[in-house]
């Protein structure tokens, strides 16, 4: 088969959850012989390559306005297509899949991969939040087949669009706990003497809430938050202010490869203080490494379900402070932290995912 893939920003290495989503699944699906071509977003290509690991990349105008680069990265990408000539277009997420209906139009197979409800951020205008909503029912209604990446998702497929879903898990592979420490060293932390936050400044992910919690913790214990701002608003410039402030927290901007897994392998606690995800990779990363995690009790992350000690209620600063601290008195053994690993192992697992995905796109091809 020859799948063609839009709505990723790019692969390798570029930061996000569906990114790391493609990075893994599609390689394992060239394995396993077909062809898979993915359409990159130019402005955040570094490195212009024709294929990462097998896999196709395709290089496609996207403009840098946030409100219009979706759909005109999407648009330009159903344009390229004509000349690539896919069995199945594979439309990843809500705000590309508005432009489900015009591939159905062009004759192609759609699956589309509904990675959570996006008008919940809270970076969203109104009208925003209805184009999304949009894109979510234009895509569950009109693709040939939609995978979802968690129960919940699920029941929202069902509800607005009146369609069954394919439900395949976001995976996370096994990674191999890094023992240098250099990044660390870099940064000016030490081994299990810092929390660890990893992911982009905005809103919804609450790194605000985090950063005042932080300040109930006393003494040298550090915080590190791994992430940025793709475009740069009044509420990431905000969230720095507060960061500066303390100089205990250290912010390390994006990273990914070697440095990222420094972070994962020698953190005492990962935190992830969200008001939305759909199923967060980065928690999954964090417990793949063995770290122990703490994390809001919304939906997304009690689908994990984790013992209750690993959540707080979501907003609430004062419980997230008193759980930070309680966590530096009583810190988590080598046991425990075995066993985060295998949740990962049993239920995330990027070749089954492969497999089940593979099976989606057959119920249209064969």
């Amino acid at each position: 088969m020859k799948i063609y893939v839009t709505g990723c920003r790019g692969i390798p290495d570029i930061p996000g959850g569906v990114e790391t989503h493609c990075q893994e699944l599609y390689p394992r699906i060239v394995q396993k012989g077909h062809c898979v071509e993915i359409c990159t977003r130019i402005p955040y290509v570094k490195e212009k390559k024709n294929y990462f690991k097998g896999v196709g990349l395709v290089h496609v105008y996207a403009t840098k306005r946030k409100s219009l680069e979706t759909i005109c990265h999407t648009f330009f990408s159903l344009a390229v297509a004509i000349r690539h000539k896919p069995d199945v277009i594979h439309f990843q997420g809500i705000g590309p899949s508005l432009l489900v209906p015009v591939a159905r139009l062009m004759g192609y197979k759609v699956v589309m991969t509904n990675h959570g409800p996006e008008y919940d951020r809270q970076k969203w205008g109104p009208l925003a939040r209805w184009v999304l909503r949009t894109g979510e029912y234009l895509g569950g209604k009109f693709s040939h087949e939609v995978i979802v990446i968690s129960e919940i998702i699920e029941n929202i497929v069902h509800k607005r669009c009146g369609k069954n879903a394919n439900l395949i898990f976001n995976g996370v592979p096994i990674p191999e706990k890094r023992v240098e420490t250099c990044h660390l060293d870099g940064i000016g932390v030490s081994k299990n003497n810092y929390f660890l936050a990893v992911a982009r400044f905005v809103p919804e992910k609450g790194l605000h809430d985090l950063v005042k919690a932080f300040q109930h913790v006393q003494g040298e214990f550090k915080l590190v938050i791994a992430g940025d701002a793709d475009h740069e608003t009044a509420y990431s410039n905000h969230l720095k202010s507060l960061v500066q402030k303390d100089p205990r927290i250290k912010l390390t901007g994006y990273v990914n490869g070697e440095y990222l897994s420094q972070l994962y392998s020698n953190a005492a606690l990962f935190v992830l203080p969200s008001y939305h995800e759909g199923l967060p990779i980065a928690l999954l990363e964090a417990m793949s490494y063995g770290c122990p995690p703490l994390v809001s009790d919304i939906p997304a992350n009690r689908a994990v379900d984790l013992d209750p000690r690993y959540y707080f209620p979501c907003g609430d600063v004062r419980a997230l402070g008193k759980k930070l601290c309680s966590f530096i008195d009583r810190p988590i053994s080598g046991v425990k932290r075995a066993a985060f690993q295998g949740i990962v192992a049993d239920k995330y697992n990027w070749d089954v995912i492969a497999h089940q995905t593979l099976a989606v796109y057959e119920k249209l091809i064969l």
